[in-house]
Order: C-alpha cells, then sequence, then structure tokens
C-alpha cells in the first residue's frame, strides 16, 4: 500500500465517523423549522464562503475516492508530516464533536440566532467563545497535510480567512443579543484560544 492510500483509507474513517455526528446535530437544531435571514452576513460573505468550502470539500472527496484526482496540486511531503496532520485531525474532530455537544439547538450555520437562542459557557465555551472555528481550523490544517495538497490548504485558508472575517458580524450580534452577559463573558475568554495563554495573541483576545 502506497502512502497516498493509506492517508485515503484514514481520511475516509474519519470522515465516516464524524460525518453522522455532524449531519445529526445539524438536521436536530434545523427541526424548529426557523428561517434564517443569511443576508445578515453581507453579500462579500454570503457569496464566497459556500463557494470556496464548496471547492475544499469536493477536492476532498476527490482525493479520498481517487488521490490520482489531485495528483495536479500535490505536494511532496515526508510521510511523517503526512501522519502529524493524522495526529491533529483526531484532536480537531473530538473538539468538534465536544462543540457540537454543547451547542445542542443553538447551532445555525450563519450569524444569525434563533429565537430561543441561549448563550453557551458550558463545555470548551468556558475558555473560548468560537470553539467550532477552531475545530475547523485544525481539521483544514489536518486535512491539508494528509493530502499533501496545496489546493486543498488554499481552500482551507480562504474559508477560515472568511470566516474570521464574519466573526466580526457576528460577535457583534451576539452582544447585541445578550448584552452585558456577552460583554462579561467576551472579557474573560479568548476568541480561538484561551486568554490566560502565551501563546493566546491576537487569537486570544
Amino acid at each position: 500500500m502506497n502512502d497516498d492510500q493509506a492517508f485515503r483509507i484514514f481520511l475516509i474513517t474519519g470522515t465516516l465517523l464524524l460525518f453522522p455526528v455532524l449531519a445529526y446535530h445539524r438536521l436536530r437544531s434545523q427541526s424548529t423549522r426557523e428561517k434564517l435571514d443569511r443576508r445578515q452576513e453581507g453579500w462579500f460573505i454570503l457569496l464566497t464562503l459556500r463557494p470556496v468550502g464548496m471547492a475544499g470539500m469536493l477536492s476532498l472527496f476527490a482525493f479520498m475516492i481517487d488521490p490520482g484526482w489531485m495528483a495536479w496540486s500535490s505536494v511532496p511531503l515526508p510521510a511523517w508530516l503526512r501522519w502529524c496532520g493524522a495526529g491533529l485531525w483526531v484532536p480537531g474532530g473530538l473538539l468538534l464533536v465536544w462543540t457540537l455537544r454543547s451547542l445542542g439547538m443553538n447551532l445555525t450555520d450563519t450569524v444569525v440566532t434563533r429565537r430561543d437562542h441561549t448563550l453557551v459557557t458550558r463545555g470548551p465555551y468556558q475558555w473560548v467563545r468560537h470553539p467550532f472555528y477552531l475545530s475547523t481550523a485544525v481539521l483544514l490544517v489536518a486535512s491539508a497535510l494528509l493530502t499533501a495538497n496545496w489546493f486543498v490548504l488554499a481552500c482551507g485558508v480562504l474559508t477560515f480567512t472568511l470566516l474570521a472575517i464574519r466573526l466580526e458580524r457576528e460577535e457583534v450580534r451576539l452582544e447585541a443579543r445578550f448584552g452585558e452577559a456577552y460583554h462579561a463573558y467576551r472579557a474573560r475568554t479568548g476568541r480561538f484560544l484561551p486568554k490566560s495563554g502565551r501563546l493566546a495573541g491576537r487569537w486570544g483576545r
């Protein structure tokens, strides 16, 4: 078995374990049948984020079906570095599952909150305000390493950049919704990393 096939099997296994969990929580949160106005994200994010994310997903699926389909954008990476991607993928996936369980019915795919939205401060949210984005970033980097593919990396970097841009509007809306409670919560938590960590920097703002 060559390296591509080993990493292909790892990605397929991880996706088969993670996707049903994500689908369950997404469908469960949508059972309220509320219409969320995604235009609140702004037209730039609305027209770019999902197409870029879809391109990244399709490139991953193409690799999982046949790594040769993505050979045009592959880069030579040592096997040990690609296995580091596998090492990142596991905690990234576990963090995503923990985040989804903590969010419960509050899960949305936009900046708009639901009618019965609550301020979640349990689980990973007790330390960081956006563990969903953090787990996404970890999984994107891990996938780029596993596939050894610059196109997967480019889509991942662009997707996270767009999410970070959207995040500014999301936090404004959350503070408008929850007022002083969110202001106090924001003061004691980091954006992507715990606020007290030395490495937090801008990510722990």
